[in-house]
């Protein structure tokens, strides 16, 4: 488990533009049991996580004519019970962070995986959400 004066900066990023933080089960099957497109993030204390994926989610969140109704994240080695249950959600996916999965009415309807952030730049990944955010928001 990462320590809390690490993982809180990062945590932050998020947060401060209007991410709910889940840290347990419970929280996150509510979150999930939600109506309309809830966009979930699986933060990490990586490179790519701070390079590409942050800044480019946050760039589509901003940037985006259609949004998510719900914004949510959790942290991958630190909110331990809370991102064992996302990844029961994002399920036939293998355990991945970081990560940014869309649901609409609570099924999963796209995935970015680490390995479609890494080496990626922060453009690109918003770009893509904003192509799924077309599709899938109102």
């Amino acid at each position: 488990m990462y320590p809390e004066e690490i993982v809180v900066p990062m945590k932050s990023e998020l947060t401060e533009s209007g991410f709910e933080e889940m840290v347990t089960a419970t929280e996150v099957d509510n979150m999930l049991k939600q109506q309309g497109t809830t966009l979930v993030v699986v933060n990490s204390v990586c490179g790519c996580a701070a390079g590409s994926l942050r800044p480019g989610v946050l760039m589509a969140v901003h940037n985006a004519p259609k949004k998510p109704d719900h914004l949510a994240t959790s942290f991958a080695g630190f909110d331990i019970e809370a991102i064992n249950k996302v990844r029961e959600h994002l399920l036939p996916y293998p355990p991945s962070s970081p990560a940014v999965a869309l649901f609409k009415d609570g099924k999963l309807v796209s995935m970015i995986e680490r390995h479609q952030i890494e080496g990626r730049p922060a453009q690109v990944i918003a770009q893509h959400l904003i192509g799924e955010f077309n599709k899938y928001c109102n």
